[in-house]
């Protein structure tokens, strides 16, 4: 998607880390256009799924999960990081760590959300290791619920979630692929 990759070049920040900053339009601030050509994009990329609901965990991966929901008129449900009152203990969960944030967390989906005869697409707004995508892969195989496929907006191609996710035989759609930072640059997969 060339207006993404424009948008992270124009507006990302490389920050200590590896770390890209995308606060100005993908995960603070939303750039709404955008989101709706991502969630557009998706859509087509999975149309020969039959999806039925959409997987994401909070709170970044909600605005396009929620594109992609609305694409393809299914519901979206993310996992919840803390605990709720309005949960009461009918729910799958799974741990993830978050490698940006440094922390692990439980995150847990209620029962009632998931089921069975559910064709999962799994979305998220970043990828680095995986793992947020690892614990809904868990979440919805507790649910014996199949996941047809994950979109990821950004994946950070030089660290190993989009490969072990691969060789994990699942179809990852990637709309803008990093191969590297230097010199707070961006450099995208098969850029010359």
């Amino acid at each position: 998607m060339e207006n993404l990759k424009d948008r992270i070049k124009q507006d990302g920040q490389v920050l200590p880390g590896n770390v890209l900053k995308v606060n100005s339009f993908l995960n603070h601030q939303i750039d709404s256009d955008l989101m709706y050509e991502i969630g557009q994009e998706f859509a087509k990329r999975f149309d020969n799924e039959k999806i039925t609901r959409i997987l994401t965990v909070e709170s970044s991966g909600i605005a396009p999960a929620l594109m992609v929901g609305l694409a393809l008129h299914v519901p979206v449900v993310f996992a919840r990081k803390q605990k709720s009152a309005i949960l009461n203990g009918e729910v799958y969960s799974a741990k993830v760590y978050s490698y940006t944030k440094q922390v692990e967390n439980i995150v847990g989906i209620d029962k009632k959300f998931l089921q069975a005869d559910d064709q999962v697409l799994i979305i998220d707004d970043f990828m680095a290791n995986g793992e947020a995508v690892k614990g809904l892969v868990e979440i919805a195989n507790q649910a014996q619920a199949k996941v047809v496929g994950v979109g990821i907006v950004i994946e950070k191609a030089f660290q190993n979630g989009g490969q072990a996710l691969r060789q994990a035989g699942l179809r990852v759609e990637s709309l803008a692929q990093i191969a590297s930072f230097t010199d707070n640059q961006v450099h995208f997969l098969g850029e010359e």
